[in-house]
């Protein structure tokens, strides 16, 4: 289909549409001589006529048979012949208009919604958007459907905005189909929207929940765009599929780094130790994946250890400021040097962690935001350290106003636990 025909579809519609309503506009005009040449008596005249002659003959018996007098007789005469008279008028008649007056409505009415239609709003991205279906919309849909791996140069020559949008129009329009979400996905990751391609993975994971592909795909991209952390939908996707497949050795390298993660050490040897034994079961040589595995457990028991000597911060929130927080509202907690400067230590933490007005949060070199610039080097050189806690509404690192803080709590250079509470609103 080219550009053409699709504009010209459009155009003839209105055309058509417009032209219907020039006629129903112009109708009444079109029978006038029709009403001129047969008057249409809307008061129903002779019906009136009719009831009349028949309350008059009623009368006149009446009177013959005695019983109202002459003079009542001509009284209610005189009534029925004053509301006959005043329900009789003539039908006025519609002039009919000339053909000028005619031909101006009917080419008015068409102009005026045209220009009505071209200058309410900027119509150039429907037009836009037109050109790019007819150009690239059946390459769209080869690609959502793996009939062809990759585009044409032609197809992308203005830096593949309208293939990109093409692709989006197809697949809302096949909104069933998991593949083509998939698909689209796979799109937005390379052109490193990861939002938007763990949207359209969460609409794959929801049609294919039995897809192993979608499943771990989905939990991998939402592992990443949380920081390398296993949020609560992500990790029932993992369980679900280890459920049915239990050696899927990509749900349990995913679950170990999220529970690496997440500081549950113990279970992360434990789903190693079946990773290992997974592997081992397969025929061949995996000497190289087992010493990988061998490396990762070693990485994991000295992350245990550096988290071990990490502190524990303890948050409350007063009370008072409870109806204030939000469902998408962010927990920062840092520490860092009395006097200023970077964090030593920060983790920036969804606000579904504190839980009735209470959090508990660990802090240690694992959350150092520079390889030299943590907490075991800051304790070395006897800087004096400081826990903050702080609710942001925006979800900037910064502090703004609104934002819900407590007073920074200084801690010892042996302490690791220390209380803070969230208890002033930001001016």
């Amino acid at each position: 289909m080219t550009l053409f025909s699709t504009v010209s579809l459009f155009i003839s519609l209105s055309l058509l549409i417009t032209l219907i309503l020039a006629l129903i506009v112009i109708t009444p005009w079109l029978r006038a001589k029709q009403l001129r040449a047969k008057p249409v008596d809307n008061q129903l005249l002779d019906i009136n006529v009719s009831v009349f002659r028949e309350r008059l003959a009623e009368l006149k018996t009446d009177k013959d048979s005695g019983v109202i007098d002459d003079n009542h007789y001509q009284n209610q005469k005189l009534e029925l012949e004053r509301q006959l008279l005043s329900a009789q008028h003539q039908t006025s008649q519609m002039i009919p208009p000339g053909i000028k007056s005619r031909l101006i409505i009917a080419f008015w009415v068409p102009v005026l919604t045209a220009l009505a239609y071209l200058l309410i709003g900027d119509r150039t991205p429907v037009f836009e958007f037109w050109a790019g279906q007819d150009k690239v919309g059946q390459v769209a849909d080869d690609l959502l459907t793996g009939k062809i791996d990759g585009p044409p140069a032609w197809a992308i020559e203005d830096d593949g905005r309208q293939l990109i949008t093409a692709m989006q129009a197809n697949v809302h329009s096949h909104a069933d189909d998991p593949n083509r979400w998939m698909r689209l996905s796979e799109l937005f990751l390379s052109l490193e929207s990861n939002e938007s391609a763990l949207e359209a993975l969460s609409r794959a994971y929801r049609l294919s929940p039995d897809n192993e592909e979608i499943a771990t795909t989905y939990a991998q991209i939402s592992f990443f765009a949380n920081n390398g952390q296993l949020d609560p939908a992500s990790r029932r996707v993992l369980q679900d599929v280890l459920a049915k497949n239990p050696q899927h050795e990509g749900a349990q390298m995913l679950m170990v780094m999220g529970e690496s993660r997440a500081g549950n050490f113990a279970e992360a040897q434990s789903w190693i130790e079946r990773l290992r034994t997974s592997i081992a079961a397969k025929p061949g040589d995996h000497s190289h994946a087992l010493a990988s595995l061998d490396e990762l457990t070693a990485n994991v028991t000295s992350q245990q250890q550096q988290a071990s000597q990490g502190i524990d911060v303890d948050i409350t929130v007063n009370p008072s400021l409870l109806p204030l927080i939000k469902g998408d509202d962010t927990l920062f907690v840092a520490i860092r040097d009395v006097n200023g400067g970077p964090p030593f230590a920060a983790k920036r933490l969804p606000i579904s962690i504190i839980q009735q007005g209470k959090a508990t949060v660990s802090l240690s070199d694992l959350d150092a935001m520079m390889p030299e610039r943590t907490i075991a080097s800051a304790r070395a050189d006897n800087v004096q350290l400081a826990v903050i806690a702080r609710i942001s509404h925006s979800g900037n690192a910064g502090a703004e106003s609104g934002d819900l803080s407590g007073n920074p709590v200084v801690i010892d250079i042996d302490q690791n636990q220390v209380n803070v509470e969230i208890n002033q609103q930001v001016p």
